[in-house]
């Protein structure tokens, strides 16, 4: 789905990756569940492109809902997978800590867990090889995105920040519909490791001045990262 010119989106409002296409070629941010594997092609389909138009993909965690194709796009079509050097072993075995989900509700979470199944959730491929990155890295790909270490809901947890069209992806590091309750609207997402610190790394986006935040799960939000961190921050008092 295009959400602007060169800027798409893959997946739903469950769970979504994004792609940049440019004349350059194209920036993957997160590979979803295995299942979008279909997603992408299509998107590549519409785009007149294919999969060796793509010049790598930056995972904004290691989590297994965002790493879902990355390891067949890496190992079929040698595409570079970049993870933040605190979830590389995260990504590459699918280790972390047992996270509290909060609440939840069963119409919603229910339709997560089943999303997933439909999607191969349960048959995620975890990276053999991945390329680490840092914060304030600005990657030699299409779109010439910037690293933000967003740590909190994983010790790696990133934002990709895409200035040529105005657009930052924030993976977990919020989330603009809870997956277990259903609410809308920009909040903390569930199965953080540390909340304090994923609020404090808010502040992190508030230098933006990109107008568009892009979120792992949840509609994207358009407005300032200043307005969106005091909505997050009084969503969670």
């Amino acid at each position: 789905m295009e959400l602007a010119p060169h800027l798409h989106r893959l997946g739903t409002d469950i769970v979504a990756c994004y792609l940049f296409d440019s004349p350059e070629g194209i920036t993957l941010i997160d590979a979803g569940l295995p299942g979008h594997w279909s997603d992408l092609q299509q998107e590549l389909d519409a785009l007149g492109k294919t999969p060796a138009d793509i010049r790598g993909l930056i995972l904004t965690h290691g989590d297994s809902d965002h790493i879902g194709f990355a390891e067949r796009l890496r190992r079929d079509h040698g595409v570079p997978v970049y993870v933040h050097s605190a979830d590389a072993h995260r990504a590459r075995t699918g280790e972390k800590p047992k996270a509290p989900a909060g609440p939840m509700r069963p119409a919603p979470a229910l339709g997560f867990f089943w999303y997933g199944l439909r999607k191969n959730g349960l048959r995620t491929e975890y990276l053999k090889e991945v390329t680490e990155i840092s914060d304030g890295d600005v990657l030699a790909l299409p779109g010439s995105p910037v690293i933000i270490a967003m740590p909190g809901h994983s010790p790696g947890s990133v934002a990709v920040h895409l200035p040529s069209v105005d657009a930052v992806c924030v993976g977990d590091a919020l989330t603009t519909r809870h997956v277990l309750t259903g609410r809308t609207g920009p909040q903390p997402a569930p199965f953080t490791d540390h909340p304090a610190q994923a609020l404090a790394s808010l502040d992190r986006l508030t230098h933006l001045t990109t107008s568009w935040i892009l979120p792992g799960h949840g509609a994207p939000w358009h407005g300032t990262p200043t307005d969106l961190t005091a909505t997050i921050r009084t969503a969670a008092h």
